[in-house]
């Protein structure tokens, strides 16, 4: 295998993806949800440092497995989806680490405010599609962001002053993308 996908465009698999995050509730647990409905294409370029990803999150898709909490989560107090339909990503640069690691950074955007985050990002494989001609690669990549640079500044606290959600949130993404056969 080698340590980067070959040259071309690909498309987010999101039948095949997860766009997921992780938030503590009351400092003790950890809450998992993801976003449902996704989409991103990667640009392979001849180099890891010509390559580039571009992303859409729609952000009444949150779920959680729990309807009151994502109501919660969709409203005002988190994501605003009716003002802020998307969350978007563009990448800025790609970097190799080693291996099959790199450092992905790019600007999110949240709630219209935009600001950029850093990925430690793994290509997991590259493979044949099950379209005649294609293939497929493989990527997860994960990262860290307050929620309040994004004016996610819910601030929920118990009498005791124990918060409800935490500041910090980890993404995790598990990403499969493929390539259309050549024309």
């Amino acid at each position: 295998m080698s340590n980067f996908p070959a040259p071309g465009v690909y498309t987010v698999d999101p039948v095949h993806s997860t766009l997921s995050f992780i938030a503590r509730h009351l400092v003790v647990s950890k809450v998992r949800g993801r976003f449902a409905e996704f989409e991103g294409t990667i640009t392979v370029g001849d180099t890891p440092e010509s390559s580039s990803v571009v992303a859409t999150a729609q952000a009444a898709s949150i779920t959680t497995d729990n309807e009151m909490r994502d109501g919660h989560l969709k409203s005002n107090d988190f994501l605003g989806q009716e003002t802020y339909p998307t969350i978007t990503f563009k990448s800025t640069s790609l970097t190799p680490k080693g291996g099959n690691d790199y450092v992905l950074v790019g600007d999110l955007t949240i709630r219209d405010v935009t600001k950029s985050v850093t990925f430690d990002l793994e290509f997991t494989g590259e493979g044949v599609s099950m379209v005649p001609g294609g293939s497929v690669v493989g990527f997860e990549a994960t990262t860290e962001i307050d929620r309040r640079d994004f004016n996610v500044n819910f601030e929920g606290a118990l009498e005791n002053g124990t918060a409800v959600v935490s500041n910090k949130i980890v993404i995790e993404l598990n990403i499969e993308a493929a390539s259309q056969p050549a024309a």
